[in-house]
């Protein structure tokens, strides 16, 4: 059924909206007032669970 899996597909590319434009705002804030690892940090935190659950739509 194509339709079933269709509220988690949603949240799948939300989360991967989200990763891009959080990338977008830390190279911005890396640009304007230099590195912070934290925010990269966190960045890399985002994309990991962004990626798990790409790798679990995959899957099921």
């Amino acid at each position: 059924m194509p339709g079933s899996a269709n509220g988690s597909n949603g949240s799948t590319k939300a989360m991967g909206v989200l990763t891009v434009g959080g990338l977008v705002v830390v190279s911005a804030y890396s640009v304007a007032l230099g590195s912070n690892g934290w925010l990269w940090f966190g960045w890399v935190v985002l994309g990991l669970l962004t990626l798990a659950m790409v790798m679990t739509q995959q899957s099921g």
